[in-house]
């Protein structure tokens, strides 16, 4: 199965195919130029440079957040627009699941970091089991003092990586020698593992209604708060 993958969560963006034998190529942007809003041209060019037809294509996935509430809403809408005026199925994936795939063969848990408003972090965990990443607590906005104490009890080492470790790196860095940090190129996701997330749902013949699939925000966007 041919699918395209599209990630506009966090201020980079990135668009990728994938198939049955693996990723056929991706592009990623990380320029702050909200190449999310160019997300169709970037499409354009990845079909072009991999020879593909978008007629081939067999299905389509999007990150669904949480993350950036711009990047969500043109992310998702392209993705549903596509969906609609092709035919092809649409599969949602939550960002932080594709993100923890950048941590593939860590032994501890995995803890992706993604910034989001009123000093919090989009986070959950993870953790490698019989070969599978299994998510072991849901997704929440929580404030990096309160995750801290939290991750404090696990007493084993956390992986750390997502946008979100260097702006709150005094907090990470409190859990002292159990608090381990990936490389920076780990720090986004990435529309290779949308797309390999969204093949395996397509898959096994579960995709959304176009009509009900909404961006994951976790709580609402800052207009949201100004009106109440």
């Amino acid at each position: 199965m041919l699918v395209l993958g599209l990630e506009t969560s966090t201020a980079a963006a990135s668009v990728a195919l994938v198939d049955g034998d693996g990723l056929l190529g991706e592009m990623f942007f990380n320029t702050g130029r909200h190449v999310s809003r160019q997300i169709l041209s970037l499409i354009s060019l990845l079909l072009k440079q991999t020879g593909v037809e978008f007629e081939d294509l067999e299905g389509i996935a999007v990150a669904l957040g949480p993350g950036s509430f711009t990047g969500l809403r043109v992310g998702v809408a392209t993705a549903k627009a596509l969906s609609h005026a092709s035919g092809k199925p649409l599969a949602g994936v939550p960002t932080l699941d594709a993100l923890a795939l950048n941590a593939a063969g860590v032994t501890g848990l995995i803890c992706p970091v993604v910034v989001a408003r009123r000093e919090e972090v989009y986070t959950a965990l993870y953790r490698w089991q019989e070969g599978r990443l299994c998510r072991l607590i849901p997704y929440q906005a929580v404030t990096p003092a309160s995750w801290v104490g939290y991750l404090a009890s696990y007493n084993e080492p956390v992986y750390f990586l997502g946008d979100g470790v260097q702006p709150f790196e005094e907090s990470w860095e409190s859990l002292k020698e159990k608090a381990v940090f990936l490389p920076p190129e780990n720090s986004f996701p990435r529309a290779a593992h949308i797309a390999r997330l969204g093949r395996e749902r397509l898959s096994r013949g579960e995709r959304d209604d176009i009509f009900q699939l909404k961006p994951l925000y976790l709580r609402p966007p800052a207009a949201v708060y100004k009106e109440l």
